[in-house]
């Protein structure tokens, strides 16, 4: 073992005996040695942005990068190998079996998800860094009920998403602090593929999560540089997208695309985490109640400035300009829901494509096809940095308008609830992408469910349909009809991850802020399943 590295789970022991080499872990303690106490900093200053929010003081573009918006000149880096043709991306978690289908889907890239849609176990973590590991050395297989998959001969191009700044990973410690989950899932991943990738023709890629100013960007161009430095690799080799998916980063895009201008390869519409961010950011405002999640569209007016302007942002400074997911999928039983559902892609994709976006996401590679066709037809050239959207003007005031028609109803707070608690209790049980009524839902998805909830109760707001007030009370009434049904929608459930996902959820109506994020609340309970003890105090204070 390396000096002040310690690893403190036993699982998946052959897959850490293959990962956790001396050199990696040193590299790793180099990152977190260099870099957590920036890392610490940074969040506690979004806790002070927080409290300013909650204050009154609105948000706007910062007076003093006024200069860098202002500077026509500086363009991103060009799109590195492989990267040039995004108009379809595939997502998913990193387990075995998906890393294949979606390498094999046709979609051009596909990102592996260490985050939202990953729940956190070391088990996951780890295996799925071996699983990318032999995909990119083309050594990967899987075989389930005597059916075998392989990889293509012409795989998508890999990206991989680590865990955002927020989340530490408790199971590995360094001089007895537990590193970043950031940094522990990038450390590993560039450390043991970098040159492989560029080897054969390609790069370490990433994207980037919920970053909420432009010096987290700064943090990652710091890492990218110093990684590139340690292994001996050009700078500028890495790329980097980053996902707007938090409400102050869509005020500061061009500096977020300036501090990693060298290794930027664009920006994403991160829409469901972005809702999530919009409602917890203006918690303190009543005037922000949102309606039913159902009726929060890309269209609306906070959402359609907020894509308008990270097109024109990207597009004028050389780089992608990446769409987001339709959380549908492919529904088998019923032909004609299925037709609806792919109706209601299809046009969502065409939105964007003719919007000026470079790309989009998916979730399912039955969806791919739909996908291309309407990116094929629109978009003539690899991408459409071309089209510069000059003449969009986004005032603060357009993305902050709280003006989405729609209203809260039965169906939405009982859907929520619903949602909220299918996905606490999957989460736990270290399961983090389940679908529910035909809709595909990753942790981003579950947030908006549960600030929702608490915004409602804290807001007494009332159902349109039936006049009730919604409170503590009534969501627990709701929590006690819904729950004895979780163990039907989720596979392999267990009852008493649906008994802890009610206590959590009855927990956070009654809190006088919704916590930041879900994921970190119930960090410590994977924790413990993997056999770290401190942990135990942190489940035991939820």
């Amino acid at each position: 073992m390396v000096a002040g590295v310690q690893i403190h789970s036993k699982v998946a022991q052959k897959a850490q005996a293959e990962l956790f080499t001396d050199g990696a872990l040193k590299f790793l303690a180099a990152l977190h040695r260099t870099f957590e106490s920036t890392r610490q900093s940074l969040l506690v200053a979004r806790e002070d942005a927080q409290r300013r929010y909650d204050a009154g003081v609105p948000l706007d573009f910062a007076p003093e990068t006024a200069h860098i918006r202002a500077e026509a000149s500086w363009h991103c880096a060009p799109p590195a190998p492989g990267l040039e043709d995004r108009r379809v991306e595939i997502t998913g978690p990193t387990d075995r079996k998906m890393v294949i289908n979606a390498l094999n889907s046709g979609a051009k890239t596909f990102m592996a998800d260490f985050e939202d849609s990953s729940a956190p176990t070391f088990a996951n973590m780890v295996n799925g860094q071996i699983n990318l590991r032999d995909a990119i050395r083309r050594q990967i297989d899987f075989e389930v009920g005597g059916k075998s998959y392989k990889l293509s001969q012409n795989p998508a191009v890999l990206i991989v998403r680590p865990r955002g700044w927020h989340l530490d990973e408790p199971r590995v410690t360094v001089d007895n602090a537990p590193v970043s989950g950031s940094i522990f899932d990038f450390a590993l991943y560039f450390y043991n593929n970098a040159h492989e990738l560029v080897k054969r023709g390609s790069g370490p890629y990433f994207y980037l999560p919920k970053m909420e100013h432009y010096l987290e960007a700064r943090l990652w161009n710091d890492i990218f540089v110093f990684s590139q430095s340690y292994i001996g690799m050009p700078h500028n080799t890495i790329r980097g997208t980053v996902l707007i998916e938090t409400l102050p980063a869509a005020f500061q895009m061009e500096e977020i695309l300036f501090e990693l201008r060298n290794h930027s390869s664009g920006l994403n519409c991160g829409r469901w985490d972005y809702i999530f961010s919009f409602i917890k950011k203006r918690r303190a405002d009543r005037s922000a109640v949102l309606p039913d999640r159902k009726d929060i569209t890309m269209t609306v007016g906070f959402m359609d400035s907020y894509v308008r302007l990270l097109i024109q942002t990207c597009h004028k400074r050389k780089v992608a300009a990446m769409g987001g997911m339709s959380a549908q999928i492919p529904i088998k039983d019923d032909p004609k829901a299925n037709e609806v559902a792919m109706a209601k892609v299809r046009s969502d994709k065409l939105r964007e494509v003719t919007a000026g976006h470079d790309g989009t996401w998916i979730a399912h590679p039955l969806i791919n096809k739909i996908a291309r066709e309407v990116f094929d037809k629109n978009m003539l050239g690899p991408n459409q940095y071309h089209v510069l959207r000059q003449e969009v003007k986004v005032a603060p005031s357009d993305l902050l308008s709280t003006k989405v028609p729609g209203q809260i109803t039965l169906e939405g707070v009982r859907e929520n609830v619903s949602t909220c608690l299918a996905y606490t209790a999957a989460w736990v049980g270290g399961n983090g992408c389940i679908p529910l009524n035909y809709l595909m839902e990753d942790a981003a998805t579950a947030e908006i469910t549960r600030v929702q909830l608490w915004q409602w109760v804290r807001y007494g707001s009332r159902i349109s349909d039936t006049g009730e007030l919604i409170t503590v009370e009534f969501v627990d009434k709701l929590v006690g009809e819904l729950a004895p049904g979780i163990k039907g929608l989720v596979a392999g459930v267990k009852e008493e991850n649906v008994k802890f996902a009610m206590e959590y959820l009855k927990g956070q109506i009654r809190r006088q802020w919704p916590s930041e994020f879900l994921t970190s609340d119930l960090m410590p309970y994977l924790a413990i399943a993997d056999g770290v003890e401190p942990a135990r105090q942190r489940v035991a204070a939820l």
